[in-house]
């Protein structure tokens, strides 16, 4: 019985100290990316403008999926429709100059090509985002190993 009770205590005690901490939180000095405090209703920023040059995006790390080049509002992707493969598909490629879907989108989860889109694939903006033109919501140093090996020859 003992047991029990110092089992059930050590379940319930974090959360009781967690809930205390929380409910003590002042919503006003809680820092967020938002710029105003939680409990504060804020004008929402205009939608920002997506990058819609057709211009390949350059990747920053290896196996990063490409980025999406256009605009995609309205673009219809359910189990009906893929509106990406209207241009992006085998057949369509050559007459809408698109690139074409990785050879990886064929294949299924046990690596077997498929005649058409794997359906772990067929989503296409799972992965694949369309570009805006914002400023960085928080500080970025990134730099590319292709930059940092240029820098490394030239020394």
């Amino acid at each position: 019985m003992l047991k029990r009770i110092v089992f059930s205590l050590a379940l319930v005690l974090p959360m009781v100290i967690i809930a205390a901490n929380t409910a003590s939180a002042d919503p006003d000095k809680l820092a967020t990316l938002r710029g105003s405090a939680l409990n504060k209703e804020v004008k929402a920023p205009p939608i920002p403008k997506v990058y819609n040059d057709d211009k390949r995006q350059v990747r920053s790390y290896p196996e990063q999926p490409p980025t999406i080049p256009h605009a995609i509002n309205n673009y219809q992707i359910d189990l009906n429709t893929n509106r990406c493969m209207f241009c992006h598909s085998r057949k369509a490629v050559q007459e809408s100059q698109a690139p074409a879907i990785s050879i990886t989108h064929y294949m299924d989860r046990d690596g077997q090509f498929r005649a058409a889109v794997s359906p772990r694939r067929y989503f296409c903006n799972q992965c694949h985002v369309g570009q805006t033109k914002v400023k960085d919501l928080v500080p970025n140093d990134f730099v590319d190993i292709d930059r940092i090996l240029q820098e490394k020859t030239k020394k």
